[in-house]
């Protein structure tokens, strides 16, 4: 294939503001030509190493000092398969997906680079920590990637892994077919009855941009969850309930049922040839977890903590619905959010659709962006001279307290088809120091989400959940944007995966904070601020079914480890190993031919695998670090600067729990969650 001279990805920088990703610039065909110039330009810096005649050392093996082509464009590809793929564009995912593997595996797998990686391990001058990690750290990946096995066992391994990366890429694409094919079109409006105007204009609007009549409802977020929550016809709740949790379960070329046993066994089978019993205890080793006992640990403390106080939290809402239903009638997983909306309207006269008007988007935008001003002094400037990848995206430059250039934003807010659901953060562009040239090559991060569209007649207005969303993805973005170490693999959100929720579960404790609240909450109409009777309801109401939702994720949790402790081959049925592996948190009854494993993207396409419960590790974590916050004072600038220099910017430099405990002067324990939530009380 011939190099076009118009390809960005080939010059060594992006000639644009910031050296922003010129989306404006990139045409289709660039990207394979790039990936495969890219890989040429890996081989040979590869080969400059390898046939270095000087003695192996840090700077000429270690220092990554080599081409970015490969790097760039698949940053850039892989992000837009997320956040504005096309069936072009997924069709080449699938053809690169695995020569990609092979290149990384052919890396990985080189004999003479690992010779001279290892003898830098064995013998090396005295190193800064920074430098030690890195070199750990490669070693490392090495041996995980199959250095240490024979020649046989490497061939194998890698065939592995390639066919893992197919896989995985097709059950993603899978997800996004099946979400994006289910309609639920009304025409009577009746059916209509208990939904909010927001909900029911929105419906119109997309039925209008669709080309019908009536109302348009879909499984995205914005449309679903209020659906399960408002509608009054529980028929049309089961119908939309049994479209959401049957996604990708019945035959056809979406099946991903068919998928996931050869998924699991798949990571089985590779951590087996590296020696490992299961999965997961591969995964776990580069943890903060550090093995599976402490895992187990956590959840059943979390599952004993919460239990009780869940069981009575469903007991109570089915208390409701009988007077409703009558004395008989047994909850259905359609009617818990219904009736648990009704139950949080009796005590605390407070829903999502009160909140919506004074959550505008762009003000909850100029409070986010506020707060973190007010903690660590960075601004926000929108930049409209830098290119987008779709109308809906906008860049921001940050900048730091001093004025100087800290890294770009990219805000992705609202659900379209060519978008995976849920919400992300991701990087363009990490950090690193620049060997060659010198300075700080800053981050440039993307946040997701799929939020409430605007409408013609109403501006995008959130709820209360959706600015939680919004603070936990730009937590995630902090750390990124912070981040200010020497190597890129070290940088931004590089850290274990049962941290790297930390930053990000840590922001939206901030949501329920009144001093927070008053500086952005104003109702779009009419300018006034949120009344404070609103703001203390929320308050009140805030631990309304955090007993059930914990036990949920402990349920997720446990199902993830179930897949991935496995010690022999999975060929069982999906939905029955499903029920058994998360029996003891079903606080709901399973509905026939439901299934959560379909769909659990995180586990089965992402990078969550044997690690789902990192959200509730990093939130054990959270709160206490919030608890220091509280303790010195929310906006307190110099905690706040603690948090930045001690967490946020370090990235993976040193080990998590130890710039952690630098923080905090300790170690967190199960407590400040415990009271948070209300299961313990204070004192």
């Amino acid at each position: 294939m011939e190099q076009s001279n118009k390809n960005p990805f080939l010059n060594k920088k992006f000639d644009t503001p910031l050296e922003s990703v010129p989306f404006d610039k990139i045409q289709f065909e660039h990207y394979e030509e790039a990936m495969l110039e890219g890989m040429k330009r890996d081989d040979a810096d590869i080969e400059r190493i390898t046939n270095n005649p000087e003695e192996p050392t840090f700077e000429n093996t270690i220092i990554p000092k080599g081409d970015r082509t490969l790097t760039r464009v698949s940053n850039v590809f892989f992000n837009l398969i997320s956040a504005n793929t096309n069936d072009e564009m997924d069709a080449l995912a699938q053809k690169m997906s695995p020569i990609l593997t092979e290149h990384s595996n052919k890396i990985m797998l080189n004999q003479k680079l690992w010779q001279r990686v290892k003898a830098v391990h064995d013998n090396h001058r005295e190193l800064t920590s920074e430098e030690s990690t890195l070199l750990d750290n490669m070693y490392q990946s090495f041996v995980r990637h199959g250095a240490l096995l024979t020649d046989e066992k490497k061939k194998e391994f890698a065939q592995l892994q390639m066919e893992l990366s197919q896989i995985t890429l097709q059950f993603q694409q899978n997800m996004l077919r099946e979400t994006n094919a289910f309609e639920l079109h009304i025409t009577d409006e009746k059916d209509l009855s208990g939904l909010p105007d927001s909900q029911i204009e929105a419906a119109a609007h997309a039925a209008q941009t669709a080309g019908k009549e009536g109302w348009l409802f879909t499984l995205h977020a914005p449309s679903y969850g209020p659906f399960m929550t408002y509608a009054d016809s529980a028929e049309l709740r089961r119908q939309m309930y049994m479209a959401h949790m049957t996604i990708c379960t019945r035959e056809g070329d979406c099946n991903n049922l068919k998928l996931i046993p050869r998924i699991v066994n798949l990571r089985r089978q590779l951590a087996n040839i590296l020696g490992y019993k299961t999965f997961a205890d591969f995964i776990v080793e580069k943890r903060c977890a550090e093995s599976i006992e402490r895992i187990n640990k956590l959840l059943s403390e979390l599952h004993e903590a919460y239990l009780p106080t869940a069981k009575r939290e469903v007991e109570e809402i089915l208390e409701l619905a009988r007077e409703t239903e009558g004395p008989d009638y047994e909850l259905k997983p359609w009617d818990f959010g219904y009736y648990s909306h009704k139950l949080r309207m009796q005590r605390y006269n407070i829903d999502s659709e009160m909140l919506r008007p004074y959550f505008e988007l762009s003000k909850v935008k100029q409070g986010v962006f506020g707060l973190a001003t007010r903690l660590y002094g960075i601004t926000f400037h929108k930049r409209e001279d830098i290119a987008v990848y779709h109308p809906d995206v906008e860049a921001w430059e940050v900048k730091d307290k001093d004025g100087s250039y800290l890294g770009l934003l990219y805000t992705d807010f609202h659900p379209r088809s060519s978008k995976q659901s849920g919400a992300w953060m991701t990087t363009f562009k990490e950090q690193w120091i620049d060997e060659e040239e010198g300075g700080d090559s800053r981050p440039h991060a993307s946040v997701c989400m799929n939020f409430t569209k605007p409408t013609d007649t109403k501006p995008a207005l959130l709820t209360l959940g959706e600015v939680e969303t919004f603070l936990h993805e730009f937590g995630h973005s902090l750390h990124a944007l912070f981040s200010k170490v020497r190597f890129e693999s070290l940088s931004c959100t590089n850290v274990y995966w049962d941290f790297v929720e930390l930053p990000s579960q840590f922001m939206e404790n901030y949501v329920t904070e009144p001093e927070f609240l008053n500086t952005f909450a104003r109702h779009y109409q009419t300018g006034e601020p949120i009344p404070q009777d609103l703001i203390d309801r929320i308050i009140r109401s805030k631990n309304f079914m955090a007993a059930y939702a914990c036990i949920r994720q402990v349920g997720l949790a446990l199902l993830d480890m179930a897949y991935y402790t496995l010690e022999g081959d999975f060929e069982g049925d999906v939905m029955k190993f499903e029920d058994e592996a998360w029996k003891s948190c079903q606080l709901l009854p399973r509905i026939e031919g439901t299934c959560m494993s379909a769909q659990f993207g995180h586990i089965m396409s992402g990078g969550y695998a044997a690690g789902y419960y990192s959200y509730k590790w990093a939130e054990v974590l959270d709160a206490d670090a919030f608890a220091a916050f509280k303790e010195e004072g929310i906006f307190n600038p110099e905690t706040a600067s603690r948090f930045r220099n001690e967490v946020l910017s370090r990235g993976a430099s040193e080990p998590p729990m130890t710039l952690y405990r630098r923080f905090r002067g300790g170690e967190p324990t199960i407590d400040a969650l415990l009271k948070r939530n209300g299961i313990k009380r204070n004192g």
